[in-house]
């Protein structure tokens, strides 16, 4: 069974994570298919931008509950042993590295809990918005464990160590949408009905810049974020050039130095 769909809409993936009898929590086996799904993504050509997010599930009482990733499997992290959960570990940080490395931007578009590895997944993405009803936490010192998929260092890096620290300590897992827009994690907050619209919109915004220029912004700003400020300005300076090596450039220039009224329709070379 697959539990992670993708999607294509104009030039936007839509990657949607389904696993709604464990409301979409992430097991060995959905690192695996997420993995595939970004690997079918990169596949595309013309896919610009890609949306990521989680399904409803139907509880037995009849109750539509939203989830994007509620956390881990735990049911499978319980009996692990050392060698296992080191596996585990290192095998969700290479999926949500290869998010965050993702050639083309991706947005998190967060419908209700995001908690523990939910977290960690949507802090791999690039933007992150999400529904009035969201619920965030990283409860791992609650369940005896640390983060174990970049929790003690994204976040850090997102909202800073104080604010960081007394989320990750105190096993919360109560943080509101406001709570998370307040402290930077999240861009915008929307009502749950209008959330993937809205997302779709910035992604089609995204979508329609230069898909060259967008990529090696992105890779400037991940690559500037992990070393000092000369050497990152000197990458930027290489991404800069580069640039000018396309026919985007070429093309978008011209048309601004024309004054065009002609929408801009970028060919990704």
């Amino acid at each position: 069974m697959t539990d992670v769909k993708v999607e294509k809409k104009g030039n936007v993936a839509v990657i949607t994570i389904e696993h709604m009898q464990a409301m979409n929590a992430l097991s060995t086996d959905m690192y695996t298919q997420l993995e595939e799904a970004f690997d079918t993504v990169a596949a595309m050509e013309d896919a610009y931008c890609v949306v990521l997010t989680g399904s409803s599930r139907v509880n037995k009482k009849g109750k539509t509950v939203q989830s994007f990733v509620a956390g881990a499997d735990i049911s499978q992290m319980s009996t692990m042993t050392v060698e296992e959960g080191k596996f585990f570990g290192n095998n969700s940080n290479r999926v949500c590295w290869k998010i965050e490395n993702f050639k083309r931007p991706v947005i998190a578009a967060i419908n209700g809990f995001c908690l523990g590895g939910g977290v960690e997944l949507a802090m791999s993405c690039d933007i992150r918005i999400c529904s009035e009803n969201a619920t965030f936490g990283q409860p791992e010192v609650g369940l005896g464990i640390t983060p174990g998929c970049g929790g003690t260092q994204r976040l850090a890096r997102l909202v800073g160590m104080g604010k960081a620290k007394e989320i990750l300590y105190t096993a919360r897992g109560n943080y509101t949408a406001q709570d998370a827009l307040d402290m930077g994690l999240v861009n915008y907050v929307y009502p749950i009905e209008t959330l993937m619209d809205e997302a779709m919109k910035l992604a089609d915004e995204i979508a329609a810049q230069a898909p060259i220029a967008v990529s090696l912004v992105k890779e400037a700003v991940n690559v500037g974020m992990q070393t000092d400020i000369n050497s990152a300005l000197k990458f930027e300076g290489n991404c800069f050039a580069q640039c000018f090596a396309t026919e985007d450039q070429k093309y978008a220039m011209k048309h601004f130095v024309e004054k065009s009224r002609e929408p801009k329709v970028f060919k990704n070379k």
